[in-house]
């Protein structure tokens, strides 16, 4: 592989001074460039929808599929790109052995027939828990996945680069600083072209270079014959004042102003490249960030549409089950709900307002146990007292001509007759009159 080395070590180079920013800035011994307020803020959101967007989208997951182990396996197939199998539900599941108990049972006994219909509801509810699966998926889960492998990781990797321009201009803040800091150190130091040498001491091997005449020249005309000041290497010199710097291995204070002015300089023009750099990385993230309302609006779209299906997948339950109630109560000698009275005779009820929360059909059993002969309508009559008005809460399908089918929010008139089942009362519409379920009305004072 060919390595570029250069390019290498500048890497290095980059990477060694943002940590040591980055440290300093940690411990308080650096200076740290803080962004406004409206780009905190920013910030703080994104990080709060990509929390919360992650919480909701596994829970969703969970709630459509319960077994940690599909998850997983649905997790696998998604990741390498390939199609998940189709996987039967647990009420297709139930249907399925119910089917089988029924055919080994008897399908012609009461068992076995109630079996068969159960699991003909069972497994239509199975189907529309697929559909709604399915549909909850590409509605709400696919868009929530989409924003966090999309978007979001696009807006990691500009808060990363802005973070590290962030960690470069204030590395240059601190290089000019350092460097007018020298620059001012410098400046103070006297400059041996106006200043007679009496701070230094020469060495024994520096004193035998200068020649007698040198040596023996007045202090101005030593200054002719020498314009550049001393030029002695700097092991030949013995500092008495620490604030003289010694720079590439010679000791000449003009040059050393020089190059820590030259130094300012470079200092200054990296800062504003950094600066502008740093200037065009928030200004990208910034954008970025902005564009979390729309995710929001998208994500709101979104939630509509799970609200949706699941409304939808569960009127379909409802009204399966209600027609596996329907179905059951025809049937001879099964029991639906209870054996015990579900509600309380007119007679004895108390005048405020009874309502049904969830519509249960009661048993077929009518106006009268087995053992009694069964009333006939048209003879039937009101009692002189105890008749009442009840509003209807769900619509009613009469299951043969002693029922009379309901509307909903309509209102008939209701009654009890003695010896008849407490699940069922007899109600009245214009010339029409028929049994109706107790649970299915809202009995009104």
């Amino acid at each position: 592989m060919d390595f570029n080395m250069k390019k290498l070590a500048s890497d290095a180079g980059i990477f060694f001074t943002r940590a040591v920013q980055f440290t300093e800035e940690k411990f308080g011994q650096a200076e740290k460039t803080e962004l406004d307020a409206h780009f905190e803020n920013l910030l703080a959101r994104a990080d709060s929808t990509k929390n919360w967007t992650e919480r909701i989208l596994r829970q969703t997951e969970v709630l459509l599929q319960p077994n940690p182990s599909a998850r997983v396996e649905e997790f696998l197939y998604e990741k390498l790109d390939r199609k998940v199998p189709s996987r039967v539900t647990n009420g297709e599941l139930l249907a399925q052995y119910m089917a089988e108990a029924a055919s080994e049972l008897g399908p012609s006994t009461p068992y076995g027939k109630t079996l068969i219909k159960v699991s003909e509801a069972e497994k239509r509810l199975g189907a529309a828990e697929r559909d709604f699966i399915h549909t909850a998926s590409l509605s709400f889960l696919t868009p929530l996945r989409n924003f966090l492998e999309g978007d979001w990781k696009t807006i990691s990797k500009e808060r990363r680069l802005l973070q590290n321009r962030r960690l470069d201009l204030d590395a240059c803040k601190a290089r000019l600083k350092k460097a007018k800091a020298a620059e001012a150190k410098a400046t103070t130091v006297p400059d041996f072209q106006e200043t007679r040498p009496r701070n230094y001491i020469l060495s024994a091997s520096a004193s035998a270079t200068l020649d007698d005449t040198s040596r023996s020249l007045p202090w101005a005309e030593w200054k002719e014959k020498h314009p550049g000041g001393w030029r002695l290497p700097c092991f030949f010199l013995l500092p008495l004042t620490p604030s003289v710097t010694l720079a590439r291995g010679c000791l000449s204070l003009p040059e050393d102003r020089k190059l820590w002015n030259d130094e300012v300089d470079k200092a200054e023009q990296e800062l504003r490249v950094a600066q502008t750099e740093f200037d065009r990385q928030a200004e990208v993230t910034r954008l970025l960030l902005e564009g979390i309302s729309s995710t929001h609006v998208n994500h709101l779209r979104c939630l509509h549409e799970f609200v949706k299906s699941q409304t939808t997948y569960y009127a379909q339950c409802y009204r399966h089950m209600l027609d596996l109630q329907k179905q059951l109560g025809r049937f001879p000698g099964t029991f639906v709900g209870t054996t015990e009275p579900a509600s309380p005779p007119l007679s004895s009820t108390s005048p405020t307002t009874t309502a049904a929360t969830m519509p249960v059909v009661p048993t077929g059993a009518g106006l009268a146990p087995p053992e009694e002969a069964a009333l006939c309508l048209e003879e039937v009559a009101p009692p002189a007292s105890g008749t009442r008005k009840a509003r209807v809460l769900y619509d009613y399908e009469a299951a043969d001509s002693s029922e009379l089918a309901l509307l909903a929010d309509e209102l008939i008139t209701v009654y009890s007759l003695p010896g008849m089942d407490p699940d069922w009362l007899i109600g009245e519409r214009g010339n029409k009159k028929g049994k109706v379920p107790v649970t299915y009305l809202e009995l009104l004072s």
